[in-house]
């Protein structure tokens, strides 16, 4: 075989593709940007052509960088999307993301009246609006005539498969984030898809998620320049594919990952779920669970400080020719750490874990007149950070304190945040030299399913660790006097932020 391989990731703000040798370095990177549409409060859909032809042009361009013939391209994907087609494979809907909240009153609805969380600890996805089997009961109720016409119901990677190779497949990873996959069975739960209105026939086959597929339709073998019968393998989801491309799959490893969004996350050798369904539960093989909770607010927040607060520092950036999100972390660094009592809640997009609260606003808590701009930057960075820390306390409850923390995501990148994890998570954090996690993992687990290696662990050899921060007492000390305060406050709004989102809604 030959010593190329693309891993190509499709996520909710981009999609990239990136060339690896059979070491896991990187050899070659090529991504693109597309937007997320949020007409209106609760919405947030993506064009599916468009993420399509981003695909397309990614791999493309990785595989014209080399000669050598590629030995197979494997992917990871965002979670939760969905995309209604009908009998012609035409989407009859935009890509619904997991962003997007217009369910909310339903997932209430089926934990109240329809045996929610006993289908949690079957399927693993909690009850919530980025759930496919949330959105689907909402659709049926709310749009029946658009979900008459529905022959199928799939994921964007669904729907990209389908459109290079004429088959309808999702890898069990894939398939675990629909709240409709029985985790123990590795098949659909009869009882999720009475709920949601569906049949098996309207869901795609299920596969393992080294899975391949050969016979790229000739019209992109030409486009792509790769043969036809280049392997495709199915691949996973970004969150357990970044937990395998950060070397976190031992017992007691906890990955953090912040992109768009954010998560923390732990392999098990066996389905575990929570009595309090405050977790997931999601496959990567047949072999290996990934259990930890998502957060909604991760990057996409930090970009909102620099498109909606920062304005003039993004000029000053553009003027020097550096990154926007380098010049705002370096006006964060002159705050001390818990921006001298300025608490910020991320909620701007409701939340998942630990709220599973999709009603939830984002807010600024001990706002006074000593407080500046930079404090403002700081609290948002540290937010997004100490609300994750409250998932892994969650999660600690049926791990363990965890013995390594492994970070990755852009977030990454900031030398800043990756001290601001140390710090409140009073933990080491290592952070691995591939940014590009969830490619490198897509790749792994291609190399695992192809024979090239032996056992996932193989990626320990791939993955250096660049960065290393310890904990300063100090800033520990800090942020163990805010937490308390951080977790208490959501806790107390929960019937304003009721209020405030009906408001919002309704005007």
């Amino acid at each position: 075989m030959s010593e190329f391989m693309i891993g190509v990731d499709i996520g909710t703000t981009s999609t990239k593709a990136v060339l690896f040798n059979k070491e896991g370095k990187a050899i070659e990177r090529h991504g693109i940007e597309y937007p997320l549409h949020t007409p209106t409060p609760g919405t947030a859909e993506q064009d599916p052509e468009e993420i399509f032809q981003a695909v397309l042009k990614c791999v493309k361009e990785v595989a014209s960088s080399t000669n050598e013939t590629i030995s197979f391209v494997s992917f990871s994907s965002a979670m939760h999307s969905l995309i209604l087609v009908d009998e012609n494979d035409q989407p009859l809907t935009p890509s619904i993301t997991w962003a997007d909240n217009r369910s909310a009153a339903w997932a209430e609805k089926i934990k109240k009246e329809m045996n929610g969380m006993e289908i949690y600890r079957r399927t693993g996805t909690p009850i919530h609006p980025m759930s496919p089997l949330v959105k689907l009961a909402w659709l049926k109720d709310e749009k029946p005539e658009l979900f008459g016409k529905a022959a199928k119901f799939i994921s964007i990677k669904e729907f990209v498969f389908h459109r290079l190779f004429g088959k309808y497949v999702v890898d069990y990873s894939i398939a675990s984030a629909t709240g409709m996959f029985h985790l123990e069975n590795l098949a659909w739960d009869e009882e999720a898809m009475k709920v949601a209105g569906v049949s098996k026939d309207q869901l795609s086959t299920p596969v393992s998620t080294t899975e391949s597929l050969v016979g790229l339709k000739s019209e992109y073998t030409e486009m792509l320049g790769l043969p036809a019968d280049t392997p495709f393998v199915v691949g996973a989801s970004d969150g357990v594919l970044s937990n395998l491309g950060v070397n976190a799959i031992e017992p007691g490893v906890v990955a953090v990952t912040i992109g768009t969004s954010g998560a923390i996350r732990a392999v098990t050798d066996r389905p575990v779920t929570d009595p309090k369904g405050r977790i997931f539960c999601y496959a990567l093989t047949d072999k290996h669970w990934v259990i930890g909770g998502p957060v909604n607010n991760g990057g996409m927040i930090f970009r909102w400080v620099r498109d909606e607060l920062a304005s003039g520092e993004v000029e000053v950036a553009k003027r020097l020719g550096k990154d926007p999100y380098e010049v705002l972390t370096d006006i964060a660094a002159k705050v001390g750490p818990g921006s001298e009592g300025l608490l910020f809640h991320p909620y701007m997009a409701g939340e998942r874990a630990p709220l599973w609260n999709a009603k939830a606003r984002g807010s600024f808590f001990g706002l006074g007149m000593h407080h500046k701009k930079e404090h403002m930057i700081r609290a948002v960075l540290e937010g997004i950070v100490m609300n994750l820390y409250s998932v892994l306390l969650a999660l600690e409850e049926l791990i363990g304190t965890p013995k390594r923390v492994q970070a990755t995501g852009g977030f990454a990148r900031s030398e800043l945040w990756r001290q601001m994890l140390a710090d409140v998570f009073d933990q080491e954090v290592e952070v691995p030299e591939s940014f590009e996690s969830s490619c490198l993992g897509a790749v792994v687990l291609g190399m695992y399913g192809s024979g090239m290696i032996d056992s996932l662990e193989a990626v320990s050899e791939m993955v250096g660790s660049v960065h290393s921060h310890q904990p300063d007492p100090k800033a520990t000390e800090a942020y163990t006097r805010l937490m308390p305060i951080f977790i208490r406050v959501p806790r107390l709004l929960e019937e304003e932020y009721e209020a405030i989102s009906a408001y919002q809604e309704k005007g």
